[in-house]
């Protein structure tokens, strides 16, 4: 079974990636570790690495997850067998709205043609709160570069169609019907937790 790059990017042995992978999920426990939510869908869920930390965390009761490739969900069920993962794509969620309390999408709005078309499904599927990371650029390419990563395309992910700063991702958002409620910066990302305006 092929490995996924995000998959190999969650099990890296460098002491670095390590650190900012960990830093990544410290703040993203830290910004919803106090709501109130029971119901959590992860679309892009790759392998579950994420909810498995929240499961871990003991947030939330019916966890959830997405993801466009085949082998991603493959992985992802062996390695994470209380989780519910399946096969599915963000332009059209197979869920009604308003189908969770809680809709995250952690580095995939970066890899879309139209972006705002699928945070317009994740809105659409969730009750009240969204969680969304992207780049934050040009720091994601400059540390990409400075590590030795993508060194030819000056460390710019192939797969990545949308670059975004802090500013402009939280612009991009703010255009939809939601308002930003916390603001993270775990190096070199950018989180935003989001609530839905009626």
């Amino acid at each position: 079974m092929k490995k996924t790059d995000n998959y190999l990017k969650h099990t890296s042995k460098n002491p670095l990636q390590k650190l900012l992978i960990d830093n990544f999920f410290n703040n993203l426990l830290a910004a919803i570790k106090d709501l109130k939510v029971d119901s959590i869908l992860d679309v892009g869920c790759g392998e579950g690495f994420t909810l498995q930390r929240l499961y871990k965390n003991k947030i939330g009761k019916r966890l959830e997850g997405v993801d466009f490739q085949k082998s991603a969900i493959e992985i992802g069920t062996k390695l994470h067998p209380d989780l519910a993962l399946k096969q599915g794509n963000i332009y059209n969620l197979e869920y009604r709205d308003n189908s969770f309390d809680l809709v995250m999408a952690t580095e995939v709005l970066e890899h879309l043609d139209d972006p705002k078309k699928g945070l317009k499904e994740l809105i659409r599927v969730s009750k009240k709160y969204l969680l969304l990371s992207v780049p934050n650029e040009p720091f994601f390419m400059i540390a990409n570069f400075l590590r030795g990563k993508n060194i030819t395309r000056w460390g710019n992910d192939i797969e990545h169609i949308q670059h975004w700063t802090s500013r402009g991702f939280q612009k991009f958002v703010e255009s939809q019907r939601v308002k930003v409620i916390r603001k993270k910066h775990p190096f070199p990302w950018t989180m935003l937790l989001l609530v839905k305006e009626s």
